[in-house]
């Protein structure tokens, strides 16, 4: 390919979209495994799941202890989460804004501490 020529971007139709992200909602796929699946880039279907999965509904009055465990469930992985990117962050020390080779080899080295087990 020369330098000059342009990657042609792929578009996905909303039926594709939608059913990407029922991998995640539906059969509990992780992100990376249901972007896998479908051959698309994880951050996109990330994308894809915050515009168009459904709002999860808050327990009843009545809710049994199960119902409001998994409900809790939910928030506290987020919120793990996003420690976890903002560890990954204050331990690069700058290092993810140098070039590629720099990059590269601190993410080879420090993932096993971060590897996404979602």
């Amino acid at each position: 390919m020369s330098g000059n020529a342009k990657r042609k971007r792929r578009s996905f139709s909303d039926e594709f979209k939608h059913s990407a992200v029922e991998l995640i909602v539906k059969q509990d796929y992780s992100f990376r495994a249901a972007a896998d699946a479908v051959d698309v880039d994880e951050t996109t279907l990330r994308d894809w799941h915050r515009r168009l999965a459904p709002a999860t509904e808050p327990s009843s009055e009545t809710a049994t202890l199960q119902e409001l465990t998994e409900e809790n469930k939910r928030p506290r992985k987020l919120l793990q989460r996003a420690e976890m990117e903002r560890e990954i962050l204050k331990k690069s020390n700058g290092v993810l804004r140098e070039g590629v080779t720099v990059k590269y080899a601190w993410i080879k080295t420090n993932k096993a501490p971060f590897s996404d087990k979602s």
